[in-house]
């Protein structure tokens, strides 16, 4: 069977028919999105899914979140300090079983939630039936409680977990988050029967293989003009298991490739290769890949933002930490981030909702790729808040003659506040946008991958951090200078960095409103 396409003045009610008036779908007392029970049955929206389904899944997210902070908070800063006191010039250590365990749990625990952070945000998602307007709205508020409960564990974990550590010991300190772990799981595997399942469409990166090998075999190949010659299988589901079939669209024409019927492709038997010839939803689903990644591609940039937190920890080593008869340690300011998440994120849907959406006209306020933007000016003004106060830390050193000793400034830390909470802002607006478009604008089938796409993005963000560092000190360091950061800030242009990295937020919020004007959303059927 052939494909078919769609006009782009029809694309908003393809994708919502919801808001454009068009009634929903009704099965009866089961769910429309293809969603099946424990059994494999078709799902029951009344004894199924819904708030029910994610009260145990974000309290498992939760769980984990504090035992993976919890052991990290502490047990990373451990490690780190034994590694500055080990001698330079010892080359071989011998470790024992008993020292090397920590390294073993901090690898295995990183290991276990790479493969759970990418499906908890997909996988509590598609407890909400999309074709439902109630349902609908309330997915769109499961993000922000998923949000929650990650920084509610990681708040936890750095606060009260750490408190015990440091009071009671290592063996108390660990045993915490291994219970809530337990706890995490007994929780979520009890409530395996009220889930809603989305059957396994098999593996996204065949299918992805699949397109590129078929598209180049036909490298010479003219794609027809009429999207509707295009290969297709006939009916109303999709080749791909627990996929919806997607309209073909134009543009990526060389793709298209791999769904044009050749003579070769007509003496196929029923049961066609797909690695000659693919379907148009297999197609198009590479097509929304190559559409998104732009877009999530600009995530790299805004979580340098998080990643500058060592440098501030850095900057806060410096500057007068007493506050009325209290010692601040420099690494508890983080908690204004975490604590500008929780209120925020709480507070979303039930106040700043409902005013924005009056003045956009949007049911939710904002679109997935304004909320993004909105976060990424709020990362600009968190690196614009901490050049500012380096800045007057560094005039009040050299007023003070302090520049040449390494010592405190008296500049309070408090200063500090305003720049860790514009990055907790900017994390509530984007980092839950980023969650949902890549799930709403996902193909069905591969929004696991393409959240774990998204979270690779946190990773190479850390890494470009560590990246512009380091050319930074060799462009910058010289016999006559010590470089933009160097041991005595006192001394160095650490403003200078920053200034840099709020550039760079800057351009890269530009390119992220291009990708966002010439981005061409999904159009399922």
């Amino acid at each position: 069977m052939k494909g078919g396409s769609i006009d782009e003045a029809e694309e908003s009610l393809v994708l919502d028919p919801l808001l454009s008036g068009i009634p929903s779908q009704d099965h009866g007392p089961y769910t429309c999105n293809g969603s099946v029970d424990i059994r494999g049955n078709p799902a029951l929206k009344n004894n199924t899914g819904k708030w029910r389904a994610c009260c145990s899944i974000l309290g498992g997210e939760f769980c984990g979140a504090m035992a993976y902070y919890g052991v990290g908070t502490n047990l990373g800063m451990a490690l780190l300090t034994l590694s500055a006191l080990v001698p330079a010039s010892m080359h071989i250590v011998v470790t024992s079983p008993q020292d090397a365990l920590p390294s073993l749990g901090l690898f295995l625990t990183a290991l276990g939630l790479g493969g759970i952070w990418p499906c908890v945000p997909t996988f509590g998602a598609d407890q909400f039936d999309e074709t439902d307007g109630c349902e609908k709205a309330q997915k769109d508020l499961y993000y922000n409680w998923y949000y929650i409960a990650v920084n509610g564990g990681f708040f936890v974990a750095s606060t009260v977990l750490v408190w015990v550590q440091d009071n009671f010991g290592w063996g108390l300190g660990f045993g915490i988050p291994t219970l809530f772990s337990a706890i995490g799981i007994a929780g979520f595997l009890a409530s395996m029967k009220v889930y809603r399942y989305q059957r396994p469409g098999g593996s996204a990166l065949t299918r992805i293989c699949q397109v590129v090998v078929a598209a180049t075999r036909k490298a010479n190949v003219d794609v027809p003009i009429d999207s509707s010659l295009l290969y297709e299988i006939p009916g109303k589901e999709s080749a791909i298991i627990g996929s919806r079939k997607l309209m073909h669209t134009d543009g990526l024409k060389f793709i298209d490739r791999a769904a044009t019927i050749t003579a070769s492709d007509e003496l196929l038997p029923d049961t066609t290769n797909s690695w000659k010839l693919c379907t148009v939803t297999q197609v198009e689903e590479v097509k929304i890949l190559a559409r998104i990644m732009p877009v999530l591609l600009t995530s790299i940039i805004f979580n340098t933002d998080e990643a500058m937190f060592p440098l501030f920890i850095e900057q806060a080593q410096v500057m007068d930490n007493r506050i009325l008869h209290f010692l601040i340690p420099p690494a508890s300011l983080t908690t204004f981030t975490c604590l500008c998440v929780l209120v925020l994120a709480t507070t979303y849907s039930k106040v700043f909702m409902p005013i924005v959406s009056r003045i956009t006209g949007l049911k939710n306020g904002l679109s997935e790729m304004q909320r993004i933007g909105v976060g990424m000016f709020f990362a600009i003004l968190s690196m614009v808040s901490a050049a500012l106060v380096e800045m007057v830390r560094l005039d009040i050193a050299k007023n003070r003659g302090l520049v040449h000793h390494r010592t405190v400034v008296p500049m309070n830390i408090m200063w500090q506040a305003p720049q860790y909470m514009f990055v907790g802002v900017a994390k509530v607006f984007s980092v839950v946008g980023f969650i949902e478009f890549s799930y709403e604008q996902s193909p069905d089938a591969m929004r696991s991958l393409s959240q774990a796409c998204s979270l690779i993005m946190v990773t190479l963000g850390n890494y470009l951090v560590s990246i512009m560092l380091n050319i930074v000190d060799s462009v910058t360091a010289g016999s006559r200078s010590h470089g933009w950061i160097p041991e005595n800030l006192n001394e160095g242009c650490l403003d200078q960095f920053f200034w840099l990295m709020s550039g760079l937020q800057l351009l890269n919020l530009l390119a992220f409103m291009y990708c966002a004007m010439k981005y061409k959303r999904k159009l399922a059927t």
